[in-house]
């Protein structure tokens, strides 16, 4: 619930209605005790919320895809970002070493 209502401008009407009342039956199978029934909610609940984050995935996929107003000019602020890259190497102090 709070992830759709912090992204609800970001999420497709459809969607968004889709996981609200996937959620309102949700709880009121959660007033119950029909263990198989608030399963079979829950699992709705989160087959609908996988379309909500393929939606949003989707979305800014589409954002990232649309060029920027300076079509073909470097962008600065992903040089600088580059600029913060170090290179490592991954040591295991717990491994024995060989020899």
């Amino acid at each position: 619930e709070k992830f759709l209502k912090d992204n609800e401008d970001k999420v497709p009407g459809e969607v968004k209605t889709e996981v609200e009342e996937s959620l309102t039956e949700l709880k009121e199978k959660l007033k119950g005790e029909d263990t198989a029934e608030i399963r079979t909610a829950t699992e709705k609940v989160a087959t609908v919320s996988q379309k909500l984050g393929q939606a949003m995935y989707a979305q800014a996929q589409g954002a990232q895809a649309s060029p920027g107003p300076e079509a073909g000019a470097p962008d600065d602020g992903q040089k600088a970002a580059d600029d913060d890259v170090v290179d490592a190497e991954i040591v295991d102090d717990d491994k024995p070493e060989a020899g």
